[in-house]
């Protein structure tokens, strides 16, 4: 997974329209940037080429007197603000503290016009006091659904919705559960930077804490939690003991002690973002075991092109983004149980990948994150009226948004 740096890129902005001030887009998430590589970093980082970006994360309760902002910048371009909270605070006093912070912010920061970006209604109560030039709601998941999610998502939801002047949608069912609470709302699922996970295809070298392990090799990577079937992944593991599973990524809102402990399955945690492809080069067949559940009816995984792209066949459970994006035209096996799960994998050990990956690459030419962004970017200049960046969104929104 992706870590933090203190140390700042080199940043080229292009020119916005005839202002030369430059906007600031702050985001509201409920993921810390820190934790796993995925959309909000990779939209924000490009978003930073042309934007001031402020990413606000989620309070951390502290043993402290006073409520502070941690201020860091990463690598990216992007500034991460975390409010530091005293835990006495009620929800109220935690609200009015960080509406307190956000005003400093912007009375610090902004010069230009200003977006707020948002990837949980829960910022909501101490933001709608703002009036920010455009409003993003980038509804990648159907938050409420989530183990642990606060009562009052749905209701402040529907305020986010009224608010919002541009919505944009994880996937394509989201979409379809969403299409109906705005009117400018679009479907954009998960992207994939083809080049970075291209890699694994290439020699690269065993990364070493894997190296000893025997194949064939069946991977994984993303966050485990309530959305991973850990009965399948039990099943096929006792069923096939000559097989070895490679779990990577953290373990957050499950006990780890729940995890199948069978002799060939590895919890290895997380890693960066950046050697991901080494991994996925070791591997066999990669592995998408999730529940079918309330929490993983509306998901994208983002995985899906990565794995795609990197090369390795790839065996899913029928989520229905993936089933009907890639499991109709045969690029990845579809799964409904354990036993189905390893006779899928089987069959891709054991095909021919050269005619498989040219389809695979066609499918996935022109699906990237530069061109998702390239696309929500001229709907939001649309919002503030100034399309004259030369590029027709309209146009654009064609077999690219698979």
């Amino acid at each position: 997974m992706h870590e933090r740096s203190t140390t700042p890129s080199h940043v080229s902005r292009s020119p916005v329209s005839s202002d030369s001030r430059i906007p600031l887009l702050v985001c509201f998430s409920h993921l810390r940037w820190s934790f796993v590589y995925q959309r909000p970093q990779h939209l924000l980082s490009r978003a930073a080429q042309r934007y001031d970006v402020v990413f606000m994360e989620e309070p951390i309760r502290e043993d402290v007197s006073a409520p502070f902002m941690k201020r860091e910048l990463t690598r990216e371009g992007v500034v991460v603000h975390t409010p530091i909270l005293p835990r006495s605070f009620e929800e109220q006093e935690a609200n009015e503290a960080q509406r307190d912070m956000l005003e400093s912010l912007l009375e610090s920061e902004q010069r230009g016009p200003l977006i707020f970006w948002y990837y949980t209604p829960a910022a909501l109560p101490f933001t709608s006091e703002f009036t920010p030039d455009v409003i993003v709601y980038d509804c990648m998941d159907e938050l409420s659904a989530f183990k642990n999610a606060p009562p009052a998502l749905r209701r402040l939801e529907t305020k986010l919705f009224a608010r919002a002047d541009v919505v944009f949608t994880g996937g394509h069912s989201l979409y379809q559960a969403k299409k109906d609470r705005h009117a400018n709302i679009h479907p954009f699922p998960s992207s994939i930077d083809a080049r970075h996970f291209g890699r694994a295809r290439t020699d690269l070298p065993c990364p070493r804490d894997i190296a000893h392990l025997a194949g064939p090799r069946l991977g994984f990577f993303g966050v485990i939690d309530e959305r991973m079937d850990l009965d399948l992944v039990a099943a096929m593991a006792e069923a096939r003991p000559e097989w070895t599973f490679i779990m990577i990524g953290p373990v957050v809102k499950i006990d780890p002690a729940d995890l199948p402990q069978h002799g060939n399955i590895h919890w290895i945690g997380a890693r960066d973002y950046d050697v991901l492809p080494d991994y996925i080069g070791s591997w066999d067949v990669g592995l998408m075991p999730f529940a079918l559940n309330e929490s993983t009816r509306f998901i994208s995984p983002t995985k899906t092109p990565e794995f795609l792209a990197a090369g390795c066949p790839v065996v899913s459970t029928a989520i229905a983004d993936v089933v009907t994006a890639y499991g109709v035209s045969g690029l990845v096996e579809i799964a409904r149980s354990a036993e189905d799960a390893i006779a899928c994998a089987e069959r891709l050990m054991t095909n021919k990948r050269s005619s498989w990956l040219a389809t695979v690459d066609s499918h996935l030419a022109g699906n990237s994150w530069d061109r998702t962004w390239a696309q929500m970017d001229s709907l939001i200049d649309a919002c503030r009226g100034d399309a004259k960046r030369g590029v027709d969104a309209s146009a654009m929104f064609g077999d690219a948004r698979v």
